[in-house]
């Protein structure tokens, strides 16, 4: 069982129980936060496609922690020119916790036990 989000432009696979890195959300740390641009859902041998989104799909997701990613360095060089710029960037994340599936109003852990 899993499914595809998308958050902040970006599409991630998430299913229960696993860990992710998003950018930065506003929720407080332990806060539950539900995800409703959920575009495929798959439950074994079930799979809802949407068109953008799955209707009546959402994911329920946990804000663990507030983070930063690691230091990326952004150099931009003209030759001859004497032209030498050095900037580092670390983006701002938040750990997502990954509760529950929901399709269709009903929970897929509950369903799959």
């Amino acid at each position: 069982m899993f499914a595809i989000i998308k958050n902040g432009g970006r599409q991630y696979k998430v299913s229960v129980g696993e860990k992710l890195e998003v950018n930065r959300l506003v929720a407080e740390e332990g806060e539950q936060i539900r995800i409703g641009e959920v575009l495929l859902v798959v439950n074994g041998s079930d799979t809802f496609v949407g068109a953008p989104y799955v209707e009546k799909a959402e994911v329920v997701a946990t804000a663990e922690s507030h983070t930063r990613g690691e230091k990326l360095i952004v150099f931009k060089y003209k030759s001859k020119k004497r032209y030498r710029h050095r900037r580092g960037h670390r983006q701002e994340l938040t750990v997502l916790r990954i509760d529950d599936i929901v399709s269709d109003g009903k929970s897929l852990v509950e369903k799959a036990k």
